[in-house]
């Protein structure tokens, strides 16, 4: 049985944990990653690890966790919604944020009033939110 705030919504239940919880913690609780790949600075540095777990909730497609090289501890969190518009999540989120293009004619917005990013792509389809 999952722990009702992991139920309830599992990408905040991972946010929460960012600065404290480890890999190993997540596994106990997530299971064994599905894939894993290097995560990068922007100086194209290797610096961490994104390990890519099922979502026990069902709420998104895939959680990805980022933990930091250095310390061990979880950086950054990626969910992928099932289906998502741009516009709905404006709609939840509000409009408060920035726009930057990013490969393949994708867009980034990155919210300046809450810890959300958010990659679009041509269609206006949410490919994943960055929670941090």
């Amino acid at each position: 049985m999952l722990l009702p705030e992991l139920q309830n919504e599992s990408g905040v239940f991972c946010q929460k944990r960012i600065g404290l919880w480890s890999e190993d913690k997540f596994s106990d609780l997530l299971g064994a990653p599905q894939r894993q790949r290097a995560a990068y600075s922007d100086a194209q540095v290797e610096n961490g690890r994104i390990y890519a777990h099922a979502d026990p909730s069902h709420r998104y497609r895939q959680l990805e966790l980022e933990f930091d090289k250095t310390t061990g501890l979880l950086r950054a969190v990626y969910v992928y919604p099932w289906k998502m518009t741009w516009q709905e999540c404006q709609r939840r989120f509000g409009s408060r944020a920035s726009a930057a293009d990013a490969k393949q004619g994708r867009r980034f917005y990155s919210y300046a009033d809450r810890h959300l990013d958010v990659l679009v792509d041509t269609n206006g389809t949410v490919i994943n939110l960055g929670l941090y």
